[in-house]
């Protein structure tokens, strides 16, 4: 973990700052912009770019996509910028519970893969860029859209200490675990052979 040399209140403010901003759920603003309907009705109910590329408008996901993991990244940005290293953490971990648990949905949010990734790559470029290429790596093999993320999540811990940024490790696995609880359906179906592969519809 990072050396913590902010004050507590001050890294509290960060950390509230961080977690509202994650908590714009920007593929229910996509949907509605794009007149798409309520996404939660639709396909898996979730609120990623996933869901939003099951009403067929790529421009809609690609935009979620981008967003929902640009949320991620300016909050830690943002927080190196003005305050520093460990408020950085604060705010990407923080910006990720939101999208997890956002407010604004009676905390009822997304499963948080494009936010992860926004976050990896703001906090440490190269530590992000190896997140993208696990998750490129494993669905090119798999065609498992979760089980991508799934294996990108589990081996970031490492993949930060091996890079030389094991003051992220931690945070790395936090975000980790939270992944896996919000993919404990697609873990499920995973084990079991139904989990639907990139391009085909979930029935």
């Amino acid at each position: 973990m990072p050396d913590f040399t902010t004050a507590l209140p001050l890294l509290a403010l960060t950390a509230i700052a961080g977690y509202l901003l994650g908590a714009v759920p920007f593929g229910l603003v996509m949907a509605k912009i794009f007149g798409l309907g309520d996404l939660r009705q639709i396909g898996s109910g979730n609120i990623g770019a996933t869901n939003v590329l099951r009403t067929g408008n790529k421009l809609a996901a690609f935009l979620t996509l981008v967003l929902d993991a640009g949320k991620g990244g300016i909050a830690v940005l943002l927080a190196r910028y003005l305050i520093g290293e460990d408020a950085a953490q604060v705010a990407g971990g923080a910006a990720f519970l939101g999208h997890c648990y956002p407010v604004y949905l009676g905390f009822k949010g997304g499963k948080g893969v494009a936010t992860f990734l926004g976050t990896l790559l703001a906090l440490s470029f190269p530590l992000g860029l190896i997140a993208c290429g696990t998750w490129l790596a494993t669905a090119a093999i798999t065609r498992i859209s979760s089980l991508s993320a799934l294996v990108a999540a589990v081996t970031s811990p490492l993949a930060a200490i091996l890079i030389g940024r094991a003051d992220a490790a931690l945070l790395c696995a936090l975000l980790a675990l939270l992944i896996l609880l919000r993919h404990k359906a697609n873990i499920t179906r995973i084990l079991a052979g139904e989990e639907p592969k990139i391009g085909k519809k979930k029935t």
